[in-house]
């Protein structure tokens, strides 16, 4: 962006922090007050101000601490001492010294260490070698991307990184851009994670219900979950159709025609140091036996964590798992083994599986620095009462429109998942309230909304720029991230269109046999649409240009 013109927002938000200069007291000390804001429309407008300036600057980390100085100055009702107080102890410290979050970050640094491992062994390459003889089309390549991305169902960090690390090399030779990529991956990541029963997001799901079986819920939900369905359908629908619209097809056209080095085209592979470059000794097994051990120790990790060892069942303790300490485990027991398994194949020297993990960190630190100011972000409107005022706001509107609720919830849902980044948040305000209001009126409106509720914030959650599963797209696929947040825009509002419709028949026949169907013929058809609209506009240009 032009610097001129990011200068004014620079002097605006100089001007807000400048007025909280008088608020201090006289003796220099502070006593915050009762944020004058909170539970109001004010608790979302931080978020909504950071990714405003991410779209219109094409720059992320100034755009995420914006926001979260914005928040904090609302919080502390314009006091400069009590701003900076809020976003450091109340925000980066305090995001950075939860368990939760620091279980992910170390699951991150040591995913991006066996992927560094994987490489130098020499299993990616062998991988592109075995693939190069097969995969011979771009289509090809994609739905091999797509396949991998919906086997891969146990977590959506895992399943971004994982395929993201595997197929960007086939991906390139084919030149396939990476904004492509990016959405290939972040469209068969939370969309699969919310349809799979046994993920890290079922178990999530099945925690936030109270009073009922929650894993029962989240099974009889899935046939509803339209915005998963059609996102894995339109997905594979426009990979089959062979056509782009939107942003995204001047990256597709700039990939094809081979401008690799173009900026916008994000296609470059990062040169590394001269120690952290592909192997050529690996097989094919130094790839699969370091995911397969992931997926099987990460799994173990979870149910652990649930109780299984101690008697608890296979289902129950998927659902009371404990995600974060699951997939650390999980990483670290699977880096492990893979060190041991080179070690034993004589693959890779042991002072270079170690410096994997260096690798690892230094991969991983534009998500980590990204993922930390997300958080950090999400405290600042937690702070302000964000949870009361969507809570309260869903509550009123529940007396009415039972038979629209579904399709009211989906746009709740997908404006509070986009606003805060984060779905799991999303489920926790608004399952509850779902279960409250339908729990002893109508099961199969209750089921409805649960899974609008999903719908809504996995939908807000795939196209926000503050989404740590689109972050970990964007860091997968080597992706500039505001490129992979522009690109997968109007796709996503695409699918989102037809789900909210969706929902509203839903509401009414109440039967996943009947709208179901409905919704994926109303996908297919949206898509023919647009293609046929992509080949006007083509002809027009040929047109103009003879």
């Amino acid at each position: 962006m032009n610097n001129r013109r990011f200068f004014p927002i620079f002097i605006f938000f100089a001007l807000v922090m400048s007025f909280a200069l008088p608020a201090l007291a006289a003796d220099g000390t502070l006593e915050p007050p009762k944020p004058a804001l909170f539970a109001t429309w004010w608790a979302l407008v931080p978020p909504v101000v950071a990714i405003v300036l991410a779209l219109a600057t094409k720059e992320v980390y100034s755009s995420l601490f914006f926001g979260i100085a914005f928040g904090a100055v609302l919080y502390s009702g314009g006091s400069f001492e009590g701003t900076v107080l809020h976003v450091f102890n109340d925000g980066f410290i305090k995001v950075l010294t939860d368990p939760y979050n620091m279980g992910i970050l170390i699951f991150l640094v040591l995913l991006g260490a066996i992927i560094s491992l994987m490489n130098r062994a020499g299993g990616s390459a062998a991988f592109g070698r075995w693939a190069e003889g097969r995969l011979k089309t771009r289509i090809g390549a994609q739905l091999s991307t797509i396949l991998l991305g919906l086997l891969v169902f146990v977590d959506d960090y895992f399943n971004c990184l994982t395929v993201g690390s595997v197929m960007r090399p086939i991906t390139d030779r084919h030149n396939i851009s990476r904004a492509k990529l990016a959405y290939l991956i972040d469209s068969t990541a939370a969309p699969i994670c919310i349809i799979a029963p046994i993920s890290s997001w079922a178990a999530a799901v099945s925690g936030f219900v109270e009073g009922e079986d929650g894993f029962a819920l989240f099974v009889q939900a899935i046939p509803y979950n339209f915005y998963a369905i059609l996102t894995i359908a339109a997905m594979i629908s426009i990979t089959l159709m062979n056509f782009d619209f939107g942003p995204m097809a001047r990256f597709e056209e700039l990939a094809v025609a081979g401008h690799v080095t173009d900026a916008h085209c994000a296609l470059s592979v990062q040169e590394d140091d001269e120690s952290a470059r592909p192997g050529n000794k690996g097989g094919m097994i130094d790839l699969v036996i370091p995911i397969i051990s992931v997926v099987i120790f990460c799994v173990i990790g979870m149910i652990y964590t649930g109780g299984f060892f101690s008697g608890t069942g296979f289902v129950e303790a998927f659902g009371n798992c404990d995600a974060s300490v699951g997939l650390s485990l999980g990483s670290l027991f699977g880096f492990i083994f893979s060190v041991i398994v080179y070690q034993v194949r004589r693959i890779i020297s042991f002072r270079d599986a170690m410096g994997s993990l260096v690798t690892g960190i230094n991969a991983m630190a534009p998500a980590i620095l990204i993922l930390t100011m997300a958080w950090s972000l999400k405290a600042m409107t937690d702070s302000l009462g964000a949870k009361e005022f969507v809570a309260a706001s869903m509550t009123l509107a529940a007396g009415n429109l039972v038979a629209l609720l579904p399709a009211i919830i989906f746009l709740v849902g997908w404006f509070l998942a986009f606003s805060t980044g984060t779905s799991w948040g999303t489920f926790g305000i608004l399952i509850p309230i779902v279960v409250a209001v339908f729990q002893n009126t109508s099961h199969e409106l209750m089921i409805i909304s649960i899974s609008a509720c999903m719908a809504g914030a996995v939908c807000g959650d795939h196209c926000s720029p503050i989404s740590d599963t689109t972050i970990m797209a964007s860091a997968g696929a080597q992706c500039n991230h505001v490129d992979h947040v522009n690109t997968q825009l109007p796709y996503v509002i695409v699918v989102a269109s037809v789900s909210f419709v969706s929902y509203i028949i839903a509401g009414y026949t109440q039967s996943a046999a009947l709208t179901l169907p409905i919704a994926l013929v109303m996908m297919i058809t949206a898509l023919f649409l647009l293609k046929r609209l992509k080949s006007r506009e083509r002809q027009k240009v040929s047109v103009e240009e003879v």
